[in-house]
């Protein structure tokens, strides 16, 4: 069949528009509906009476058009640039909604994360960002972050009594604390930042690394502080320190990073220290050959601290050294006091000498604690 299809589905005319154009031929096939099939050539070697010129000599019935505007009986068909178009709008329209969604998904993750403030810090993959956003950087948006992760502890035992701090890890009561202030002691009282009041038992002890852990009974829902990444610490990064000295729960001081992997030595003899802190003085410890707040004893134990000229005083052991997000980075173990026996009250205080144990050793000897030990 040689007829084409307008774009409106009709059939062209057979009247020529023009009289000086030749009449067609009279063997024409008479008009008739197209099938709907003729809206695409067939894909097979055309005859005389297909829609494009077989690819072979041409015959009386496959010359081409005259060049001049096609009627009803030309020999090729009406091109069809729109279906093609058509075939590609829906794959670029996919594209283009899919680089839309994703810039979207991507704004809305971000703005997710500005609002909450949980973004990670680069430095660390362990450490994130427990301060809101917009209390970053400030050492009033740390203490509101983390006080709630802090609490008092007063061990009783043989020796005397003590006063310590602790830093809660779980929300049932896991708190990690000092050796030095529970051990050998008969009973344990802890007190929350909301005032509340549990016992609690020792679940392990390492006093080669001044660490110990103790557990509050019937305790839930508390909240649990982060763990940062002390690797990442500087010299110079701000901190803040949370504590309870001299048994003044929840006071907040703050400094800087004075110095790293300093060698600290301290006792291990729990009822001694006890009895010192009792008397006033702080926990004896030994740095450079020299000792501060008294005798170490004879068993002591070393181990690398960081040191922060962030206030602390007796009743600051166990606590915690945090960074500006609200990670904990150390835990509070020793400083220098120089209020103990023989000191006059003008020389007592903190004098910018503290130091804390590490976070990463914590980690890595938490899994001991848990299981008991007792070294």
């Amino acid at each position: 069949m040689t007829e084409s299809l307008r774009p409106s589905g009709e059939h062209a005319s057979p009247v020529p528009v023009n009289p000086e154009w030749p009449p067609p031929p009279a063997y024409a096939p008479p008009r008739q509906p197209a099938p709907e099939f003729a809206q695409e050539p067939a894909p097979q070697p055309t005859t005389a009476f297909a829609t494009e010129p077989a690819p072979q000599p041409a015959t009386a019935f496959a010359q081409e058009p005259a060049p001049q505007p096609a009627v009803g009986f030309t020999t090729e068909p009406a091109p069809q640039p729109a279906k093609r178009k058509r075939a590609r709008g829906p794959a670029a329209l996919l594209t283009a909604v899919a680089i839309v969604a994703a810039a979207v998904g991507g704004g809305t993750a971000y703005g997710v994360q500005e609002l909450t403030g949980n973004d990670t810090v680069a430095s660390s993959s362990t450490s994130t960002n427990v301060v809101p956003s917009s209390q970053k950087g400030t050492v009033s948006g740390v203490a509101e972050a983390v006080t709630p992760s802090i609490v008092e502890i007063n061990a009783t035992s043989n020796a005397g009594s003590s006063t310590g701090s602790g830093v809660i890890i779980t929300s049932d009561g896991e708190i990690i604390t000092n050796n030095h202030v529970v051990s050998g002691a008969s009973s344990i009282e802890v007190r929350t930042s909301d005032g509340k009041t549990y016992t609690a038992e020792t679940v392990g002890t390492d006093s080669s690394k001044d660490l110990a852990l103790i557990k509050l009974a019937n305790a839930s829902g508390l909240q649990a502080a982060t763990l940062g990444d002390s690797d990442g610490v500087r010299v110079g990064d701000q901190v803040v320190a949370i504590g309870s000295p001299e048994g003044l729960t929840g006071t907040v001081t703050s400094g800087i990073v004075s110095a790293l992997d300093r060698d600290v030595t301290v006792s291990t003899d729990g009822g001694e220290g006890q009895q010192q802190q009792r008397q006033g003085g702080g926990w004896p410890f030994e740095y450079g050959g020299r000792e501060f707040n008294g005798d170490t004893g004879s068993s002591t134990t070393t181990y690398k601290a960081i040191q922060t000229d962030a206030s602390l005083n007796p009743g600051n052991s166990g606590g915690a050294l945090i960074d500006m997000n609200g990670n904990i980075i150390g835990i509070n173990s020793a400083m220098y006091s120089a209020s103990g026996s023989g000191s006059s009250s003008s020389d007592a205080g903190s004098v910018g000498l503290g130091f804390a144990i590490p976070v990463n050793t914590v980690k890595s000897d938490l899994s001991a604690l848990r299981s008991g030990s007792t070294n």
